[in-house]
């Protein structure tokens, strides 16, 4: 589960992080989810990696993952945040692939160069 807290404290620990800002009422978030983040080959490079996965559940509206959107200019979801061990955090695009999502840990394995997807 997501927390500003819990973000920071894997940060300062050099952890790779995916942070999934969703909602149950939110369309693109479940076909991003079956496509791309649930996917089998998507989770066993991040479990290969060693990503954190966090998710930041708004359905309800939780007023600390509303604050933090607005923090980062946002206020809409899907938001997807890439936290690698030692670089700063990227926003990702609202529609994902999996093959996406691999390219990330397999660049916090330090498989490919820093290449920005």
């Amino acid at each position: 589960m997501f927390s500003e807290a819990r973000l920071s404290e894997l940060r300062a620990q050099g952890v790779p992080v995916f942070v999934d800002f969703t909602a149950d009422w939110c369309l693109v978030c479940q076909v991003n989810k079956r496509v791309a983040i649930d996917r089998a080959d998507t989770q066993a490079a991040f479990a290969k990696a060693g990503v954190t996965m966090l998710v930041a559940d708004w359905t309800r509206g939780d007023p600390e993952i509303t604050r933090f959107l607005a923090s980062r200019g946002r206020n809409s979801i899907p938001y997807y945040l890439y936290a690698p061990s030692k670089s700063p955090v990227r926003e990702l695009p609202q529609m994902l692939s999996s093959e996406m999502l691999i390219g990330l840990a397999n660049e916090s394995e330090g498989k490919t160069d820093d290449e920005h997807l």
